[in-house]
């Protein structure tokens, strides 16, 4: 009996480390700091909302969530190294559409969007406006096509350099709306912004909550912006799809990601918290002043639209011809 009541208690003793090493060994997400790599500089927009996205997660997930900011080659090498961390989601990629355009740009970068992340959630998009300078004889977009097609080759559209947003707006403009215009690439939008105010260049694509201002004040015309809806920046203007470029779409949009195999309920948990961020009034008013609409979206219906934007501007870069800097 005593043999027996020893081993009983050696049982009863492995039962508990085994229950307690199970509930050690599979502790709730996150159990230490989270990483989120922004592959872009800071103060931008994709850091900004970076920075909010993690703070907000921090408060309802109870762990840190630390931005990592690693700009440089057109966001490649902040991509690259979010791809090769372990997956096991505590390391983070804030993406845009910027990486979506590089994988037709740049086709020997060192991953795959598609194949090497799976995404998490996207976060939120913004309009860019199409004006022009004033000395351009064009009240609406339908006067602008006209004169294009009119000139072909003759009028010129300001960007902050090969492959960004701002370029590949015109681009498929060019595309969607069978018209020819030279693009002249900046090192920045400040600078490209500058020349269309001075009238050295006739147009570009901006984004909305920069240029209104100026819209405002006259300085340049304001002709449409490229979302699916009226921007809350400019509700007056029409969108290029209202006013004669049908099924038109050119926003800057952001997103979050993990390294490919990361575990699905981490994955879910991730997306549950930052779509109750998305839907929250305060935030949705917040943005709408910014001209920042949010996105929420399931992780599939996320992936599905990832897998859309890059087949979509892989078309644009092959038509237009365009190169990487």
């Amino acid at each position: 009996m005593k043999a027996l009541r020893t081993l009983s208690a050696v049982c009863l003793a492995a039962v508990s480390l085994i229950a307690t090493f199970g509930a050690h060994g599979q502790q709730a997400y996150p159990s230490r700091p989270v990483k989120i790599i922004v592959p872009f500089a800071a103060s931008g927009p994709a850091d900004n909302y970076a920075r909010f996205m993690a703070q907000r997660l921090q408060d309802a997930l109870g762990q840190p969530f630390v931005v990592d900011n690693r700009p440089g080659a057109g966001s490649i090498i902040g991509t690259d190294a979010a791809a090769k961390a372990p997956a096991d989601g505590y390391t983070l990629l804030m993406m845009s559409n910027a990486q979506t355009v590089n994988e037709s740009l740049f086709p020997n970068k060192p991953y795959n969007l598609v194949k090497d992340f799976v995404p998490i959630a996207p976060i939120n998009y913004s309009d860019l406006v199409l004006v022009v300078n004033p000395s351009v004889q064009a009240n609406s977009l339908q006067d602008l096509i006209k004169l294009a097609r009119a000139n072909p080759g003759k009028m010129n559209f300001a960007s902050s350099g090969n492959g960004t947003p701002y370029h590949m707006a015109g681009e498929l403009f060019k595309y969607m709306a069978n018209v020819q215009m030279t693009h002249i690439p900046y090192k920045g939008s400040a600078a490209a912004r500058t020349d269309v105010l001075s009238g050295q260049v006739d147009m570009m694509f901006d984004a909305v909550t920069t240029m209104s201002e100026n819209i405002k004040a006259g300085k340049v015309r304001g002709l449409a912006t490229t979302g699916r809806a009226r921007s809350t920046v400019t509700p007056d203007l029409p969108t290029m799809g209202e006013d004669g470029v049908p099924k038109y779409e050119a926003v800057i949009w952001l997103g979050m990601m993990a390294p490919v195999g990361t575990p699905e309920a981490i994955v879910t948990k991730l997306n549950t918290e930052i779509n109750k961020v998305l839907n929250t009034p305060e935030v949705k008013a917040t943005w709408a002043k910014q001209g920042a609409v949010p996105m929420p979206m399931t992780a599939p219906a996320f992936a599905k639209y990832v897998v859309e934007d890059v087949a979509k501007w892989a078309t644009v870069v092959k038509v237009s011809g365009v190169k990487a800097d």
